[in-house]
C-alpha cells in the first residue's frame, strides 16, 4: 500500500492520470468500503485541493454523509433534493457551473460556487454519490466527469 501520494502539477487530465493508479494502490486488497472511501477522498483532496470532497451513501432511503474532507456538511439529503439528491434520482452525473443557479441547491457551505456529483451505480442501483465542490465558478467539466466516474467504478461494496 502506498503511504504518500505523488502530487502532480500539470493539466487536469495529467493530475487524474497520476492519481488514479495511486488510488487503485491505496484500495487494492482492502475489503472495508469506508476505509477505501476515506482514502479516495484524501487522495482527491490532496491532488486537487477542492473546497469539499466526499461521499454520501444511501441508508434508510436517504443519502447519509460518509467519508469527506472539507467544511462540515449536510448530514442527510432526500432523494431529488439538491444536486446530490438529483444525481441519485436520475442516476446520472450532474455538473453545476454555478450552484446559485441550480433550483433547490442545498448550501452546506456558502463558499461553494460550483459542483459535480457522480452516482455510484452497481447492478443498476444507485448506492451513493461522490460530491465535489469548488470555490471557483465552472470548475468542473467533462474531463472531471470522465475520471471521477472511473474512480467511483473502482469502489467495491461487499
Amino acid at each position: 500500500m502506498a503511504e504518500d501520494l505523488s502530487i502532480v502539477q500539470g493539466t487536469k487530465e495529467e493530475k487524474y492520470q497520476s492519481v488514479i493508479p495511486q488510488i487503485k494502490a491505496l484500495i487494492e486488497g482492502e475489503p472495508d468500503v469506508v476505509a477505501n472511501l476515506a482514502n479516495i477522498v484524501a487522495a482527491l483532496m490532496e491532488q486537487f485541493g477542492w473546497l469539499w470532497v466526499g461521499f454520501y451513501l444511501i441508508r434508510e432511503n436517504q443519502l447519509v454523509l460518509a467519508p469527506f474532507q472539507g467544511p462540515v456538511a449536510c448530514t442527510r439529503i432526500k432523494k431529488g433534493k439538491g444536486v446530490c439528491g438529483s444525481s441519485w434520482e436520475h442516476a446520472k452525473t450532474i455538473i453545476v457551473p454555478d450552484v446559485e443557479k441550480f433550483p433547490g441547491h442545498i448550501a452546506c457551505s456558502s463558499k461553494s460556487r460550483s459542483e459535480i456529483v457522480v452516482p455510484i451505480i452497481r447492478n443498476g442501483k444507485v448506492m451513493g454519490v461522490l460530491d465535489v465542490d469548488s470555490e471557483q465558478l465552472a470548475a468542473f467539466d467533462t474531463i472531471d466527469q470522465q475520471y471521477l466516474e472511473e474512480i467511483v467504478d473502482l469502489i467495491i461494496f461487499e
